[in-house]
C-alpha cells in the first residue's frame, strides 16, 4: 500500500525545484554530513556571485527542512538566496560523534553555510530550529545579521521543561515529540494546531512511518537540549531578534515570548499572529510570510540608510 505522505515529498521536492533551490550534500567533517537545500547556482563549478541576501530557515522537531518551510520558500526566493538545512538525523543528515547539544548543532550548520560561500545571513529559526539560531548568533555573531525566531526560547531550561510538560499532560519531551501511535500523533497536533484538524488514522500511521526516523538519535537530542536554570545565562545579542508568533500556541505561549522580548532588550521586537498556534507559519501561512517579509525588508533599508552614512 502506497504511503500517502511518503507520495508527497516527490511534489514538494519539484516544488523546491521551481522555486529555485535543490538539495546538496555537505562534508562538514569526517563522520558528518548535512543535506541542505540551496540557490541552484550554488551547484555549479563557477556559481554566480548573488547580491541577494542570505535567509537560512532553520526547521523544527517534527519535520525536515522543507516539509517545514514548504508555504515559505517560494515566497522568499525571487529577493533572498535561501537556504533550508536539513539538521543531524533529520532528512539526509547524519553524524557519527556523540555530542546532541544544539550547540553542536549550530557548530555544523555554521561549517557548512561558510563551506557553501555563505558570509553574512538572516537566520529564522521554529521551535527546536530557533534554539539552533540563538546558538549560531552566540558562536559566530559577525555571520548572523538578524534572526526571526517563532514559537522557540533562547534555552531549554528544567523549569520551562517540567512546567511546559505538566501543563500539556505529557510526561516527557519524548512523549509528547516522538509519538509511537496514531493516538500520540493525534495528540501531537492537538496542541500543536490552533485549528482543531482531522485527518483518517492511516494518514497518522504513514505520518509516523515517514516522519520520525532515527528515533534513537532523536531522543538523545530532546535529552541534550534541558539545561539547568542555574546554569543559563543570557547572551547579549547585538542583532535585531524579531519574534514572530502564533497567539494561541500552547507549547510556548504568549508570556514566554513576552518575557524573552524583555530578557533581549532593546534590540528585540514582538508580533503576534491571531488564530494560529505552534505551526503559525503552516496555519497561516500568508500572514506570516508577509510579517516575515516586511521584516526582512527593514533590514535591508537598515543597511542601505547605514551606508550612506559612512
Amino acid at each position: 500500500m502506497v504511503n500517502l505522505v511518503a507520495a508527497q515529498k516527490p511534489l514538494i521536492h519539484g516544488l523546491m525545484k521551481m522555486a529555485g533551490i535543490v538539495p546538496h550534500t555537505v562534508q562538514i567533517d569526517e563522520g558528518t554530513v548535512m543535506n541542505i537545500w540551496v540557490p541552484r547556482e550554488t551547484q555549479k563549478k563557477k556559481p554566480k556571485t548573488s547580491t541577494k541576501p542570505v535567509v537560512v530557515l532553520v526547521h523544527g522537531f517534527a519535520g525536515e527542512g522543507i516539509v517545514t518551510w514548504q508555504f515559505q520558500v517560494g515566497s522568499l526566493t525571487k529577493k533572498y538566496s535561501v537556504y533550508v538545512p536539513d539538521l543531524l538525523f533529520f532528512g539526509g543528515s547524519f553524524s557519527d560523534s556523540s555530542d546532541r547539544s544544539p550547540t553542536f548543532q549550530a557548530q555544523c550548520l555554521l561549517k557548512g553555510l561558510k563551506k557553501l560561500g555563505v558570509e553574512r545571513c538572516t537566520v529564522v529559526g521554529f521551535s527546536y530550529g530557533g534554539m539552533v539560531a540563538f546558538k549560531m548568533a552566540e558562536l559566530h555573531p559577525e555571520m548572523v545579521d538578524a534572526m526571526v525566531i517563532s514559537g522557540s526560547i533562547l534555552a531549554m531550561t528544567d523549569s520551562i521543561s517540567n512546567a511546559t510538560l505538566e501543563d500539556l499532560g505529557f510526561s516527557s519531551s519524548s512523549e509528547l515529540l516522538l509519538p509511537t501511535s496514531v493516538k500520540g500523533c493525534k495528540a501531537l497536533l492537538k496542541v500543536a494546531a490552533y485549528k482543531k484538524l482531522w485527518f483518517p488514522d492511516r494518514l497518522h500511521r504513514d505520518f509516523l512511518e515517514v516522519m520520525f526516523s532515527n528515533r534513537k538519535e532523536r531522543a538523545e537530542l530532546l535529552e541534550g537540549l534541558v539545561v539547568s536554570t542555574k546554569e543559563t545565562i543570557i547572551p547579549c545579542f547585538s542583532k535585531r531578534i524579531h519574534l514572530l508568533w502564533g497567539e494561541e500556541d500552547q507549547i510556548f505561549k504568549l508570556e514566554l515570548a513576552q518575557k524573552m522580548k524583555e530578557q533581549l532588550g532593546n534590540k528585540a521586537t514582538f508580533e503576534g499572529i491571531k488564530k494560529a498556534g505552534h505551526l503559525v507559519h503552516l496555519e497561516r501561512p500568508c500572514v506570516y510570510n508577509s510579517c516575515l517579509k516586511k521584516f526582512l525588508a527593514s533590514l535591508q533599508l537598515d543597511e542601505e540608510l547605514a551606508n550612506e552614512s559612512i
